[in-house]
C-alpha cells in the first residue's frame, strides 16, 4: 500500500515538473510549450493559437511569437502588423506626442489614414469624454470605412463620423461605429482633463 502511494506521489512529482518547465520555457522563450493543443486563428495578423497548460503562445504570419499566462487578458497588438509590413511594402509611420512623451502610431492602411498623414503636422487640443477617451475635430473631413467596433482596446485610435478623431485610454465594449485609424502600445491613463497633442510624421 505504501509503496503504491510513494508510486502515485512521485508519478504526480514528475507531472507537475514537467508542466512548470514546459511553462518556464514557453514564457521565457516567448517559445510554443511542448504540450499543447494547435487552434488555427486566423484573426487578423494571428495565424494560430497554441493552448498549453497554463498558457497560450499566439503565433504571428511573421512567425513571431508571444506567450501569455491562460488567466490575463491579451489583445493581439499592432507592432507585429508594423513589423510585417517592413517585411513586405514599407508603410508611412505616425507619432503621437503628449505630455512630452511620444508614442508610435501602428497604422492601418486605409483612406482615412492616407488622408489625415497629408494633414501633418498638427497640434490639437483634444477634450475629455466619458472618462475613456480624448476626441477632437478636425477642421478637414477624411475618407471614412466605419465599422462595428465592438471592443475597443486602450490605445485605439479611431475616426468618429469624418472629422472627429479619438484617442482611447481604456478598453470597453461599444456599439458605435469607427473608421480604424490604428493603435498605441503602452498608452498611459490620460486622466480627467483635456489634453494637447502634437501628430507628426
Amino acid at each position: 500500500m505504501k509503496r503504491t502511494i510513494k508510486i502515485i506521489i512521485i508519478f504526480l512529482i514528475i507531472i507537475i515538473g514537467i508542466i512548470i518547465i514546459d511553462t518556464i520555457q514557453a514564457k521565457v522563450l516567448d517559445s510554443s510549450p511542448f504540450i499543447k493543443i494547435t487552434e488555427n486563428y486566423n484573426k487578423g495578423i494571428v495565424l494560430k493559437k497554441e493552448k498549453g497548460i497554463l498558457v497560450y503562445t499566439y503565433v504571428f504570419q511573421n512567425d513571431q511569437k508571444v506567450t501569455v499566462f491562460k488567466w490575463k487578458k491579451y489583445a493581439p497588438p499592432l507592432d507585429e502588423q508594423l513589423d510585417l509590413n517592413k517585411e513586405g511594402n514599407e508603410m508611412e509611420t505616425m507619432s503621437i506626442t503628449l505630455n512630452k512623451q511620444k508614442y508610435a502610431v501602428a497604422l492601418e492602411d486605409n483612406a482615412s489614414v492616407q488622408a489625415l498623414l497629408k494633414m501633418l503636422p498638427l497640434e490639437l487640443t483634444m477634450q475629455e469624454l466619458n472618462g475613456n477617451e480624448k476626441y477632437v475635430y478636425l477642421e478637414n473631413t477624411l475618407p471614412t470605412d466605419s465599422q462595428d467596433i465592438g471592443n475597443i482596446q486602450k490605445g485605439d485610435v479611431m475616426l468618429y463620423g469624418n472629422n472627429c478623431l479619438v484617442i482611447f485610454y481604456k478598453s470597453f465594449s461599444t456599439s458605435y461605429r469607427y473608421t480604424k485609424i490604428g493603435h498605441i502600445t503602452n498608452l498611459p491613463d490620460l486622466g480627467n482633463e483635456d489634453i494637447t497633442i502634437t501628430i507628426q510624421k
